[in-house]
């Protein structure tokens, strides 16, 4: 059974984990001093926030898959929807060693594929990743989101906006 993924940027992650705390009404399953990850079966989530320099917000979505059956069939598939797949494998990420594959939707989102191999007691180091289109391996930095693109500003205007602060307030909703 696949498990939907979801890794969020913070700015304060003792206040995030107490609001996530709160929200989820759960405590995490990890805790270190610049990540935090909850292991939710209600939703069946993998829900994880970190504090390591990224820009605020969504850093990347993802399917965590239990075997490695799962994880060639979600290969097979990203494959057949989108050129340039890139394969990382036993790599050291978020304070586990995974066989992953990433690829950008067509809003420029960045999608993990993963099957978790063991916890580790780091958060990450050097990956080695290809991809169809490369002719050769490439190393990236540390840990998560090699295809990751800039992110976009959404527009506050409109009839169906998420508020940007707390302030912003708005009449409309989705």
């Amino acid at each position: 059974m696949k498990r939907l993924h979801v890794h969020v940027s913070v700015d304060n992650l003792d206040a995030s984990i107490q609001f996530y705390t709160g929200m989820f009404a759960a405590e995490p399953t990890v805790v270190k001093t610049d990540y935090a990850k909850w292991m939710l079966d209600d939703p069946r989530v993998n829900f994880a926030i970190s504090q390591r320099g990224a820009q605020t917000g969504l850093n990347h979505l993802g399917i965590q898959v239990e075997s490695a059956s799962e994880l060639s069939e979600m290969q097979c598939r990203l494959g057949a929807l989108r050129p340039g797949v890139t394969k990382e494998e036993g790599v050291a990420c978020c304070y586990a060693k995974s066989d992953k594959y990433w690829v950008n939707d067509p809003s420029g989102i960045a999608w993990e594929t993963f099957h978790t191999l063991d916890n580790i007691p780091v958060f990450g180091e050097p990956n080695k990743t290809s991809s169809p289109d490369a002719a050769s391996t490439t190393e990236t930095e540390a840990c998560c989101v090699p295809l990751a693109k800039p992110r976009i500003k959404l527009s506050t205007e409109g009839p169906c906006c998420v508020p940007t602060t707390p302030k912003t307030t708005s009449g409309a909703c989705c």
